[in-house]
């Protein structure tokens, strides 16, 4: 009679794993061993929380849904304490207790290609959105394997259906590269010293970039208080007091948004046509799913949101509110959505000012604390955006403004940049210790 799995001694398991020399991906060191990751350890599917269990917690096993992936600890852990339940309610929703240090990752929908993992710090139960997988300790150092798994795309792996599905039995064919346990545990003692000094780093980097908006907030505020230009006030022999406090449907032409023609849009045709998400870093970005109108309902059904260059533009339907962008001279002339108001500066005022004056967070502020609408959702008005108001000096000092804002924010925008290429080069050497560790050249 064939033994059970958990009868096999280490040195069988190993054997029963084995995979064949034609599939090797590539040589191994002595002694390391290409293996089958099903039979490494053992795959376990979540299980499903009825409705009729919603608000019924309890308080031995944490339950974990698709959304606690995105509350891991530095080791990799689970942090996400929201949901959980008691034996009453396992055993009546039938779910399969996880033990500690086992991975976790979604195996129903787009969320695979997040590529996120987990690790369990205690029994747990996780959802039917989810699997674990529990390494054989006789086998396995359980944060090996979960380096390992970091590396691999689970998406290649999905079936071709309408929502995209891991199977089991699919993920206990990848093969992965097995030494012996104590190269295992060397390899993750080097692995965490390494990332260690990578991760200290990365917080001083991460550091200077989340400081990036407090600095930029800091220099418009410097700009619509007058402080910025002060120095030039006093060489020109001008007098703050000339600044006044305008609404904004008395600096610019009618303010206005625009609207969703059906089935009048396209991904090609004669005039560009805005969505929110074409609104990236305060610029349009107009590369990602471009869509377009034609001439006729633009010029008909969509004629009082029509865009020229430099008008400027915000979104009313958040979150996130507060993305502004001038329109650029790409095309003549665009269009927009309802979810979106265009500013059409009058004579006297300067469309880059304007600009500069929406990205100060002081005009939305007020606005935004008081946006109201459905769950999950927030709303500025067309009312609202015309009562917006801003401090507006004389045009000259409007442009020295403007002059002086493009070198400093330009500057910050370096800095922003060389942070973000930082942390890229930070995540890309992590992946370059991990492909040398599984190759046994660490």
């Amino acid at each position: 009679m064939a033994k059970k799995k958990q009868d096999l001694t280490p040195e069988e398991r190993i054997a029963a794993a084995l995979v064949p020399e034609e599939e090797w991906p590539y040589a191994l060191p002595d002694g390391w061993k290409w293996v089958y990751w099903g039979k490494c350890g053992d795959f376990i599917a979540g299980t499903g929380f009825p409705k009729l269990y919603q608000g019924i917690i309890g308080e031995k096993y944490p339950f974990y849904k698709v959304g606690s992936l995105r509350s891991i600890d530095a080791d990799g852990y689970l942090m996400d304490n929201q949901h959980s339940i008691d034996d009453k309610i396992l055993l009546k929703i039938k779910a399969k207790k996880i033990e500690p240090n086992s991975i976790v990752f979604a195996k129903i929908g787009e969320a695979i290609k997040l590529n996120r993992r987990g690790l369990t710090k205690q029994v747990c139960c996780v959802d039917n959105n989810m699997m674990a997988f529990q390494a054989d300790k006789n086998l396995l150092d359980y944060h090996y394997v979960y380096y390992w798994s970091t590396g691999i795309d689970l998406y290649k792996y999905t079936n071709a259906t309408t929502v995209p599905a891991i199977r089991k039995t699919d993920l206990e064919k990848i093969v992965f590269p097995l030494p012996p346990l104590s190269e295992q545990h060397r390899l993750v003692a080097r692995i965490e010293s390494l990332f260690a000094k990578l991760d200290a780093a990365r917080e001083k980097v991460q550091s200077v970039l989340d400081s990036h908006e407090t600095r930029k907030a800091a220099l418009l505020h410097a700009a619509f208080t007058g402080k910025l230009t002060a120095k030039w006030r006093e060489e020109q022999g001008e007098s703050s007091h000339a600044w006044r406090i305008e609404k904004l449907e008395n600096l610019c032409e009618k303010i206005t948004c625009g609207k969703t023609p059906k089935n009048d849009i396209s991904p090609q045709g004669e005039i560009p046509y805005l969505k929110v998400y074409n609104i990236v870093n305060d610029k349009i970005d107009f590369r990602s799913k471009p869509q377009y109108i034609s001439r006729d309902v633009h010029e008909t059904k969509l004629k009082s949101s029509i865009l020229k260059p430099n008008d400027v533009i915000m979104n009313i339907v958040g979150p996130p509110l507060r993305k502004i962008a001038i329109i650029p001279d790409t095309y003549p002339e665009w269009n927009m959505n309802q979810a979106i108001v265009r500013f059409r500066p009058k004579e006297g005022l300067d469309y880059h000012f304007l600009y500069y004056a929406l990205l100060n967070p002081e005009t939305l502020d007020d606005v935004v604390q008081r946006t109201k609408g459905v769950v999950g959702q927030a709303n500025i008005s067309i009312t609202q955006s015309r009562n917006l108001k801003i401090k507006v000096p004389p045009l000259p000092e409007q442009q020295e403004i403007i002059r002086i804002l493009d070198r400093l924010l330009a500057r910050e925008q370096r800095a922003r940049q060389a942070a973000e290429e930082t942390l890229a080069a930070i995540d890309r050497m992590k992946q370059s210790i991990l492909a040398r560790a599984f190759r046994g050249e660490l």
